[in-house]
């Protein structure tokens, strides 16, 4: 007899709803979409048409008294992470929460806790541990093909001109608003993935739009305790993108130039089950070695479908869960800290 699919809801039907969680979702044969929440007339009709067997809900108050699922997808706006993730555990309710976990060290800390506390599964989406340039990066570094690394410089930068969403807009930079919130946890996660904890950070938290409220345009360093520095930019503001990763290392170096593509073939509608999902062309490909000296490295596939894939595994007792929600500490601490210190 067949498993019993997972029954799942997803709360938010913005950017990370429509585009990352939801085609993932209805993908992977191990989950059914059975609900998502949102309060916007045109959200629900869009979800409604994509989706027809899901219960388009109004509220998280619904999804609750409904009592008819086994794991719930948070993928509203940042602020309301905690606040919303606290009644899922309570309700013993498996949860994903969108990165970041929440805007405050404490705040985590409290929901783990109360996930510890139920025995119910809480994981974050940090997608980004799957980009097939990280992997790429990653191999290379475990393969000793760049020696001893001394730097790892990586952007997520690029020109937005399109009207941000009004929570992102108005929101203050210390409750969650802006790119180091937004960009910076994947970037903090990435390089503590590669190189352990980190001893010391700066940065720069800036604003250069008009009345901004929060950082569109952001740099922070890391020392870790391995010794490595890390370099890590991003913005929202730039006008000519700069290399997405730089790695510098005693035998070689390895660049690479161009977003990871599975956000843009999710948005264009492309399955992650399609063949060519996470794959990306020869002439994107970075280069390893010296100044004139290198050689293209086919970039690894990109696999965000495993993060479900391992979810679905870790729900039905076969393995750990795809993100201990703990890392999600690391980035949250270092953000909420640099922004104290901005005042």
């Amino acid at each position: 007899m067949a498993p019993a699919r997972i029954r799942t809801a997803i709360v938010g039907y913005g950017l990370a709803g429509s585009v990352f969680h939801a085609p993932l979702i209805s993908a992977d044969p191990a989950y059914a979409l059975r609900g998502i929440v949102t309060g916007d007339p045109g959200r629900a009709r869009a979800a409604a048409e994509r989706y027809p067997d899901a219960r388009i809900l109004a509220g998280v108050d619904q999804l609750l008294a409904a009592d008819e699922f086994d794991l719930v997808v948070i993928a509203s706006p940042t602020p309301s992470h905690v606040e919303l993730a606290e009644r899922t555990l309570e309700r013993g309710l498996a949860t994903v929460v969108d990165k970041p976990l929440a805007v405050r060290a404490a705040d985590a800390e409290r929901l783990i806790a109360l996930a510890d506390s139920r025995g119910v599964p809480l994981t974050v989406f940090q997608n980004r541990r799957w980009d097939g340039d990280f992997l790429t990066v990653r191999r290379l570094i475990e393969e000793g093909e760049l020696g001893q690394v001394w730097r790892f410089e990586s952007r997520f930068e690029w020109l937005n001109p399109r009207p941000r969403p009004a929570w992102k807009s108005g929101t203050a930079g210390r409750d969650g608003g802006g790119v180091a919130y937004d960009l910076g946890t994947h970037l903090i996660d990435q390089a503590v993935q590669l190189f352990g904890p980190v001893a010391e950070a700066y940065g720069e938290l800036d604003r250069h739009r008009e009345n901004a409220v929060n950082d569109d345009d952001s740099f922070i360093a890391l020392t870790h305790t391995s010794g490595v520095r890390s370099h890590l930019a991003m913005s929202s503001l730039v006008a000519r993108r700069g290399f997405r990763f730089r790695v510098l290392g005693s035998e070689s170096a390895y660049g690479k130039w161009g977003l990871d593509p599975q956000e843009s073939q999710l948005a264009a509608g492309m399955s992650s089950v399609d063949e060519g999902f996470g794959v990306e062309p020869a002439e994107s490909y970075g280069r390893l070695g010296r100044d004139g000296d290198d050689r293209p490295v086919p970039t690894e596939r990109g696999g965000y479908r495993r993060f479900y894939a391992t979810l679905a595994e870790a729900l039905s007792g076969r393995g750990p869960l795809p993100v201990d929600p703990r890392d999600a500490l690391a980035a949250i601490r270092i953000i909420e800290t640099l922004h104290a210190q901005r005042g």
